[in-house]
């Protein structure tokens, strides 16, 4: 059941409320409101975003039988039993995230509204902190071995391999 509650909250507030607020924060446009071509690269943007965090989201199960997410220290999921660096990791030490934050931008992107921006800046600024946090787990929970991954895998995405 904490498993459950755990991705319906995730899908509840990361998937569907935030882009509900930087829409409604954006003067709640129709897709008639919105240009085709901003329209066809945020779309391109946030399908893309949101494979990434499904990708991450099922590997992290399949493999590390878990979910690393805490809720500021608080463990909304079980937590996985081993170090993922492999699949998506082997790109990013938070590909949901990232993959979350290109989803976002895609809303940005087809909004084009300051005050949508403004939200995903807010979010991120937040995350920030949720991300340092589950760092810092990782880090008791996996020591050396997290340590290393960390020298050689980005925080958000790696550019080099």
């Amino acid at each position: 059941m904490k498993q459950f509650l755990g991705y319906f909250l995730g899908f509840a507030i990361f998937i569907v409320g935030i882009p509900v607020l930087m829409w409604v924060v954006s003067g709640m446009p129709t897709v008639f409101d919105i240009p085709e071509g901003r329209m066809f690269i945020g779309i391109l943007l946030a399908l893309s975003g949101l494979a990434i965090s499904i990708w991450s989201i099922v590997h992290m199960r399949l493999v590390g039988k878990g979910n690393p997410f805490d809720a500021m220290g608080h463990e909304v999921a079980p937590r996985t039993k081993h170090l993922m660096t492999e699949g998506p990791y082997r790109f990013s030490r938070n590909p949901m995230l990232s993959g979350t934050y290109l989803y976002y931008i895609g809303y940005v992107v087809a909004f084009w509204s300051w005050w949508a921006l403004l939200v995903f800046v807010a979010v991120a600024a937040l995350m920030s902190l949720q991300v340092r946090s589950e760092e810092k787990r990782l880090e008791a929970d996996f020591g050396e071995e997290y340590l290393e991954y960390k020298k050689r895998t980005g925080r958000f995405i790696t550019f080099k391999r």
